[in-house]
């Protein structure tokens, strides 16, 4: 059967363009679909979230030649983090530090419409990689031979059917509310916490020094992030991240900027100074999803659509290209070999690794927002206590910088512990 193309890819977010460029390097066509025009692929506006990245995050990206495509300023660092528990300044801190990993900080941030214009600059001008934009996907079907994906498009306000594209394998990589993962017939585990993350940009009067900082207070979770200053002014600025319950989230919203400001100025019990903010406060509802499975027959998921994070520890973005590096290596190994890499078996070993490397990580995210979201008595004495355990014993640290920086996990904690005395060879 005549297909289109090696790989049909439907969405034109970071996860599904980075997809589509690092099948184009191992020398296989890709076909992106996606419904916004390419206005808005190419200058995407700013949605107020700031993306932290990994070190293994950072090294894809440059390998794909989009890193190199973001401006200075919209590079930040991320030297310690640091998570309070409670109010600030009331209880011991976990601190997070890079010091003693081998690397001079724990991960980059950048803002996400600037990952998603480098991934548009980089995808639109590669060979071997085509986007359709403007593309409503209606039908998503497989069979033995092939997928096939049906859409429409734009033609003078009406829309109208395009000819169906076939190809060996479909990519899901729309969202976390996938509409192709539900025509695959993939269902999710869906957590709605109930509660609406703001997120905005606030000018302050004293530096973050690169810290990022998580405060998990009983009613709202407040996230400080490190960016880099004012590009044109030289103002310092941080990113802000209040997680509340959706009613609060909404008086908050309806807050006079001056007042939005002293209240995460108040909570931050003013360690960045004066605080202002700067631009749009930008609302989003708080849903995790994790697919029931990552490929089947003629499709994988990627990105969103396989998990959806919750945001506090920054890991859904990182995970995307995870899935990115690991589909990308599992169809060019069954191309290598001569093997369909559309077939079930082939992609089974991509859908496991990813759940291996996710599953973790998405339970223990959950856990740790629904503990340290808890105020009853018993879960703040739980809390109080991991943070301790967190502080005094080495693995638990170096299991989190390990995961930041693409390290190992055991060679960090080997560097914390204490060394045995040493003995000359002559001595008794």
């Amino acid at each position: 059967m005549s297909m289109n193309t090696d790989v049909l890819i439907v969405g034109a977010g970071p996860a599904g363009l980075s997809l589509a460029i690092s099948l184009a390097h191992a020398g296989l066509q890709a076909t992106v679909l996606e419904l916004q025009d390419e206005s808005q692929l190419a200058s995407p506006a700013p949605d107020g979230r700031e993306i932290a990245l990994t070190h293994p995050s950072v090294q894809t990206l440059q390998r794909l030649g989009t890193w190199a495509r973001l401006q200075d300023h919209e590079i930040g660092t991320i030297r310690d983090a640091i998570v309070h528990d409670g109010p600030v300044g009331v209880r011991s801190t976990l601190d997070i530090v890079a010091e003693g990993s081998g690397a001079d900080y724990l991960g980059r941030i950048v803002p996400n419409c600037a990952l998603r214009r480098t991934a548009w600059e980089v995808a639109s001008t590669t060979q071997g990689v085509h986007i359709i934009t403007g593309a409503r996907v209606t039908q998503v079907t497989t069979s033995d031979s092939h997928a096939e994906v049906h859409y429409t498009q734009d033609d003078n306000g009406v829309r109208v059917d395009a000819a169906p594209l076939k190809a060996p394998l479909v990519v899901a990589a729309d969202s976390r509310f996938s509409a192709v993962r539900r025509m695959l017939g993939v269902g999710t585990q869906m957590t709605d916490f109930g509660r609406s993350v703001i997120v905005c940009r606030m000018r302050t009067s004293v530096s973050h020094e690169d810290k990022a900082h998580e405060c998990f207070g009983y009613d709202r979770t407040l996230a400080i992030l490190p960016v880099q200053p004012d590009p044109d002014t030289g103002e310092l600025l941080c990113s802000a991240v209040v997680t509340t319950d959706s009613a609060d989230a909404q008086q908050l919203m309806q807050l006079s900027p001056e007042d939005f400001a002293a209240h995460v100025q108040n909570h931050f019990q003013s360690r960045l100074g004066d605080m202002q903010l700067v631009g749009e406060r930008h609302i989003y509802p708080l849903v995790a999803t994790y697919a029931h499975r990552f490929s089947g027959e003629r499709f994988a998921l990627l990105g969103d659509a396989a998990v959806g994070m919750h945001p506090v520890t920054a890991h859904g973005y990182n995970l995307g290209l995870s899935g990115v590096e690991r589909l990308t290596a599992c169809i060019v190994s069954a191309r290598a070999a001569g093997q369909d890499w559309g077939k079930a078996a082939v992609l089974a070993p991509y859908a496991q690794g990813h759940h291996r490397h996710a599953w973790p990580i998405f339970q223990g995210t959950n856990t740790v927002v629904k503990l340290f979201t808890d105020a009853r008595p018993v879960p703040r004495l739980v809390r109080t206590a991991i943070i301790e355990a967190s502080r005094r014993i080495p693995p638990l640290k170096a299991a989190i910088v390990a995961q930041l920086t693409g390290r190992s996990a055991w060679t960090l904690i080997g560097r914390q512990l204490p060394r045995p005395p040493f003995f000359p060879r002559n001595s008794r």
